[in-house]
């Protein structure tokens, strides 16, 4: 990471940090006073985004109840990605070795597109930044549906999410969704009560 200079901020985003076994203890060896800022959503609707993802990558994969399920509707398959990386509990038990939860805002994925400003406000107080990001930097874009943000002055267009954003998600059957709602139940519970936050998927 590049040096920050009084008054900056350097900030990098990967997804993958937050469910990489060796994250925590690289990121505290680098600088433990590091603020980690955490994007969840419902990990139910999270799993089938990664595979609606994954599917327009490598069209014939297998239906998301296959992969999701061991034989049929057995037990479900935590050695899938999809629906491991929404075992929240589990991964910041690993991150609260290293760092306490004062290092850490957890943003709500779906407030971010209800809300985008508020959730935002949350990030710049987060950061101890001055409030300069507002409702009126927002407008909806109804194709996408997303929020996306009006063109900054001196640019030529809004910015919007990129293709691989906003695509519908494959019909899964319901069954196959309450079974996965229960899975995750108890670790959500589990998630909310770590953070001290509760965020309603349930």
């Amino acid at each position: 990471m590049p040096r920050s200079l009084e008054g900056q901020i350097t900030m990098e985003k990967t997804p993958s940090y937050f469910v990489t076994r060796e994250a925590p203890r690289r990121i505290h060896a680098m600088s433990p006073d590091t603020k980690l800022i955490v994007v969840v959503r419902n990990p139910v609707t999270r799993a089938i985004s990664d595979y609606a993802q994954t599917l327009s990558k490598t069209p014939g994969l297998p239906s998301f109840r296959a992969l999701a399920f061991r034989r049929g509707l057995g037990p479900v398959d935590t050695a899938w990605s999809a629906v491991r990386i929404g075992l929240y509990a589990q991964h910041l038990a690993r991150w609260l070795r290293y760092f306490p939860l004062s290092r850490f805002l957890f943003v709500s994925g779906e407030r971010l597109v209800s809300d985008p400003a508020g959730e935002l406000g949350r990030v710049q107080d987060f950061l101890g930044l001055k409030r300069v990001v507002s409702d009126k930097h927002f407008y909806f874009n109804a194709t996408k549906g997303f929020p996306c943000l009006k063109k900054a002055q001196g640019s030529g267009r809004p910015r919007c999410l990129g293709k691989s954003k906003g695509r519908p998600h494959p019909r899964v059957p319901e069954a196959v969704v309450q079974r996965l709602r229960a899975f995750y139940r108890p670790f959500n519970l589990k998630f909310y009560q770590m953070t001290g936050q509760d965020f309603g998927w349930d």
